[in-house]
């Protein structure tokens, strides 16, 4: 059986993964493609306790906020039940939103990039990621998107996204061995979607 390919989504908080994501999976479905969506932070026993120090309901520091990523991270890919691994070994390709380049972008933000790349070194020698597509958008779009959602989490401030977005940049110059496309977010969503959709095509062979 061929192994599913491993697709990840990148970007700052409101950049419309969690759209493209569906559109993208929508497209690969039609395409007669198996397809497995996920995310990170998971809805886990980890990824439920980071949701609660993202929203400020349990304090945590920046280092153990990155722990706390890593371990969510090694258990979403090793995961009995719905583990990626298993999934890709089943031939299902799966889409993720997020995987190890946030933590590089975020936690690497305010902590040792060093640091946080070691903690996770387990995660990339076990899977990199066959295409990471990465979502730019203007800060000031995308804090104007998280803020109607009623919530603000912990790294969604202006600062912080500028912060982010420009340590996402260094670290494409920086890690040559990631497979990256940068798509720019347009204001039609099918129009982004459409670039996505050329990654894809050019990832699985597809005719035009």
């Amino acid at each position: 059986m061929q192994r599913g390919k491993f697709i990840v989504f990148e970007g700052i908080d409101g950049s419309g993964k969690s759209t493209q994501i569906k559109l993208l999976a929508n497209y690969l479905r039609e395409k007669g493609v198996s397809v497995y969506t996920t995310f990170e932070p998971t809805d886990g026993p980890i990824g439920s306790l980071l949701h609660q120090c993202m929203t400020g309901r349990i304090p945590a520091d920046e280092r153990t906020i990155a722990a706390l990523f890593v371990a969510d991270r090694l258990d979403h890919l090793s995961n009995p039940v719905n583990g990626i691994l298993a999934k890709l070994e089943a031939g299902i390709t799966v889409i993720s939103d997020r995987y190890y380049l946030s933590s590089y972008a975020y936690n690497g933000a305010h902590v040792s990039l060093d640091w946080v790349m070691q903690t996770n070194s387990l995660c990339a020698e076990q899977l990199r990621p066959d295409i990471n597509i990465y979502i730019d958008i203007d800060p000031q779009v995308s804090l104007g998107r998280v803020s109607r959602r009623g919530t603000v989490e912990r790294y969604e401030k202006l600062d912080n996204m500028e912060r982010v977005r420009q340590k996402y940049f260094e670290l494409f110059k920086l890690l040559g061995e990631e497979k990256v496309a940068i798509v720019r977010s347009c204001k039609e969503v099918q129009e982004t979607a459409g670039k996505i959709r050329e990654v894809a095509d050019k990832l699985f062979g597809f005719d035009k």
